[in-house]
């Protein structure tokens, strides 16, 4: 057999690997391994893998630098944080807000982010515990142990803590109110923040729309600015109703405070309409129709136009988780019958007992001076809660809300159970009523028109910034203790102060 020349080798290798032509000169044998063909490539591979690898490393080492530095200035802001609790005493339950914030140039600089800010909230309410005071102990430390794991050690004995109770604990008698604060004093005492006596109190419903002003105009950049460009807070909570806006009116004297801030000066119309929360209005309109049913005395039934149909009244009692008779039901001459227009007749009827006694020249809501409302507004908690059940949009929202009421109190209970079948029926059972009333409250007594885009409702405002009356009071009482540029303190005046702080800064 024939064997191949060194020239046929190299072409039949040369098919196989493809190398580069290589010129011999005449009659010169030139022989090359594979091996020797194959390198460069081999070398210029290496190459790319080494420059990639390198590149990669430098990368990440640089992401590294990066991500330490932002940690460390991010170690570094949350160790210049100074820490504020306030616990809020509500009619539904309690809430601990857990508040970070930095002082720059003596002025206290307020981030309500996640990294600054935290609440934690427990039912029921404080006033639920009016035949058992000693019970809130055990509810009022699990609130402190939420704030303490969220504040450094290192910072607790110096961070304030605060509770402020509000309508829930105004129905209480006094007695009963001194009790329980007296017990949450216990708590707060031994806490390891900084704590004094004085900051356990029931706090009156003016002071609880100021702060809630106060909250919504930080939110909306207005706070310190023109006063007739402020927003003006209209509050719906369980056993209250706020209302608190700058008023361009002369106001008596008793529902007149000023809030100074800074180097302005704001004249607040502020009133809490006690009695006049959603819980505490239904219960009222309850009992009206529970006495009507008693001395029908079998003449017929009293029908209950702010119960879906079909609702099966009971005659047993309960408490909810608020603390509120929520299914406080009914003799066997009360009958459900809902219906829109005769539920917001039967609570307009409400709001409007002892007007004809008002002493001044114009009352809203019962004998209580209300000015004229001017400017915009923004209509919170159960204003908002009630809105977005129903899902109304932002403008007309209240010509909506009478659609939507009309059309849930007219439907059947069965139906609204299968409708919503995550609802409890305590919270179902608030939607026509609340609907009504608030139609009732806000156009048929405030006078709201009710196309009026001047008005919405929210739950936060600005950067996310939650519309809770405690962050007005944490920024307000953070205030007091830091000085602005000029070295005025922010602080609450009430109409009796407002003559002697006149006096002190001229």
């Amino acid at each position: 057999m024939q064997r191949p020349s060194a020239r046929s080798r190299l072409k039949f290798k040369s098919d196989m690997i493809d190398p580069p032509e290589v010129e011999t000169s005449p009659g010169h044998n030139h022989r090359s391994s594979p091996s020797t063909l194959a390198k460069p490539k081999s070398k210029r591979t290496k190459s790319i893998i080494l420059l990639i690898v390198a590149s990669v490393a430098i990368a990440l080492g640089l992401l590294f630098v990066c991500f330490s530095i932002v940690r460390s200035r991010r170690n570094q802001r949350v160790s210049l944080l100074k820490y504020s609790v306030v616990i809020d005493g509500g009619s539904s339950g309690t809430r601990v807000h857990v508040f970070g914030y930095r002082v720059e140039s003596g002025k206290p600089v307020f981030d309500f982010g996640e990294e600054s800010y935290a609440s934690f909230k427990l039912s029921p309410g404080l006033s639920a515990y009016g035949d058992n005071p000693e019970g809130v102990s055990e509810s009022v430390t699990e609130l402190v142990e939420f704030a303490k794991r969220r504040v450094p050690k290192r910072v607790l004995e110096e961070s304030d803590i605060r509770l402020m109770a509000t309508a829930g604990m105004r129905l209480l008698e006094l007695s009963v109110q001194e009790w329980i604060l007296e017990v949450t004093r216990r708590v707060l005492r031994s806490s390891g923040f900084s704590f004094r006596e004085e900051w356990a109190s029931v706090i009156s419903g003016s002071d609880e729309g100021i702060y809630a002003w106060v909250v919504a105009n930080h939110a909306l950049g207005l706070l310190g600015g023109e006063p007739l460009k402020t927003t003006g807070i209209v509050e719906l909570g369980g056993a209250s109703a706020q209302v608190t806006f700058v008023s361009s009116e002369l106001v008596p004297l008793e529902f007149s405070r000023t809030l100074a801030y800074g180097n302005v000066s704001y004249n607040l119309y502020s009133h809490s309409f006690l009695h006049f929360g959603q819980d505490s209005a239904q219960e009222k309109l309850l009992d009206s129709l529970q006495n009507s049913s008693a001395n029908s005395a079998g003449k017929g039934r009293v029908t209950d136009p702010c119960v879906p149909r079909g609702y099966t009244l009971e005659k047993s009692s309960q408490k909810d988780s608020s603390g509120f008779l929520a299914e406080k039901r009914f003799t066997a001459s009360l009958q459900a019958a809902g219906n829109f227009s005769k539920c917001r007749s039967a609570t307009l009827a409400m709001l409007q007992e002892g007007k004809e006694k008002c002493p001044y020249k114009h009352c809203s809501i019962g004998s209580i001076f209300t000015p004229n409302l001017r400017g915009s507004f923004l209509a919170t908690e159960n204003f908002f809660h009630t809105s977005k059940f129903f899902g109304l949009g932002e403008k007309h929202w209240l010509s909506e809300l009478i659609l939507a009421g009309k059309r849930y109190c007219g439907e059947e209970w069965s139906k609204l159970k299968v409708k919503y079948p995550t609802f409890k029926d305590e919270n179902l059972l608030r939607y026509c009523f609340s609907s009504a009333y608030i139609v009732s409250m806000l156009h048929d007594s405030l006078g709201i028109a009710l196309d009026d885009e001047r008005i919405g409702f929210a739950s936060k405002a600005g950067q996310d910034i939650p519309l809770d009356w405690a962050l007005g009071a944490f920024i307000l009482n953070t205030a007091t203790s830091t000085f602005d540029y000029n070295g005025k303190s922010r602080k609450i005046l009430d109409s009796s102060n407002l003559a002697r702080y006149k006096n002190d800064i001229s």
